[in-house]
């Protein structure tokens, strides 16, 4: 029987084959703040403690996985009185259930940082990837220090951190980005498959190897996103960073002084 629970803007639908499909409601471009961040960790948190789920499935409603935060809208969606919205990403690397994440479209930015939060990425040829923070002027976050050279190595993690540039759903494939690819009318009943293959496995070893394979991987991005933190903090206020979001707003090449 399936179950269906609400989080904000996160939904969980959860059957009776141990799989929840846990999906981002803010369409078309799924643009994150503190709020659906601590809304998705609510989530996770409230699976493991259910038990049953063994594997999760996230997927986004719309056009787009997740574009990142909202450098055009609102800046108060970053921090909320004491806590600021890594400490609530955070919660979702100290989660305990395996992840496929489900990615259509962009996973821009910010966006990139949650999908690599996942253990597992199913992407459609039509995907596209991009870490473009130094191409808004400022400096990479949501843990991908440590996330990113994991996945893909350190020169192809350096590469995309320094030219910005957008990477397709094949050549993600090819350089470990992301782990199946599937065309976007099969792509959540092949991250739900493989989910599914995650759940077929004996839970509690599972739940065992995860926790030897991804160690202290809760803490090592924690310690990066103090790092990142503080660099994004005295980035965004350089003529650069206004410079670079205004160029992509108005969709130009930049012209960046160094200042």
């Amino acid at each position: 029987m399936e179950h269906h629970h609400r989080y904000g803007d996160v939904s969980v639908k959860t059957g009776g084959d141990h799989v929840a499909t846990v999906e981002l409601h803010r369409p078309p471009n799924n643009h994150f703040d503190l709020d659906l961040i601590a809304s998705l960790a609510d989530a996770y948190e409230a699976i493991d403690r259910d038990g049953d789920c063994r594997a999760i499935v996230l997927c986004a409603e719309g056009k787009h996985f997740c574009a990142g935060a909202d450098f055009g809208g609102r800046r108060d969606g970053v921090t909320a009185g004491q806590r600021h919205l890594y400490e609530e990403a955070v919660r979702l690397f100290e989660a305990r259930t395996p992840v496929v994440a489900a990615v259509q479209g962009a996973a821009i930015g910010g966006g990139l940082g949650l999908a690599m939060a996942a253990d597992f990425r199913v992407a459609s040829p039509k995907a596209r990837f991009s870490a473009n923070f130094a191409r808004l002027g400022f400096h990479h976050g949501f843990g991908l220090t440590v996330t990113l050279p994991a996945a893909v190595g350190q020169q192809h993690a350096l590469e995309l951190l320094y030219t910005g540039r957008r990477v397709t759903g094949e050549e993600a494939l090819r350089i470990g980005l992301c782990d199946r690819l599937a065309v976007a009318t099969d792509l959540r009943a092949e991250a739900y498959a493989l989910a599914a293959e995650i759940a077929g496995s004996a839970p509690l070893a599972v739940r065992s190897i995860r926790e030897t394979m991804r160690g202290d991987l809760a803490e090592r991005v924690r310690a990066a996103l103090v790092r990142e933190r503080a660099e994004q903090e005295r980035l965004n206020q350089t003529e650069d960073f206004r410079e670079g979001v205004r160029a992509t707003a108005e969709r130009r090449e930049a012209r960046f002084t160094g200042r």
